[in-house]
């Protein structure tokens, strides 16, 4: 493959952040909004605490 080449996906990207310069602000946004949060540690430990032991064999019915 020559070493300039690009596909039409990446040429698409190039052109669509040049066109609009606030996704890559827009994608932190939405990630601190969904992925980035604060755990809180009392909470895990009653999760913790509260899981029961999955059995052997899940997927069997009999």
């Amino acid at each position: 493959m020559a070493k300039n080449y690009e596909s039409e996906f990446t040429e698409f990207l190039k052109k669509y952040k040049t066109e609009h310069p606030d996704t890559e602000a827009r994608q932190r946004e939405g990630r601190a909004r969904l992925w980035d949060k604060q755990i809180d540690p009392e909470s895990q430990e009653g999760f913790r605490a509260g899981r029961l032991p999955q059995k052997p064999y899940v997927y069997q019915t009999n």
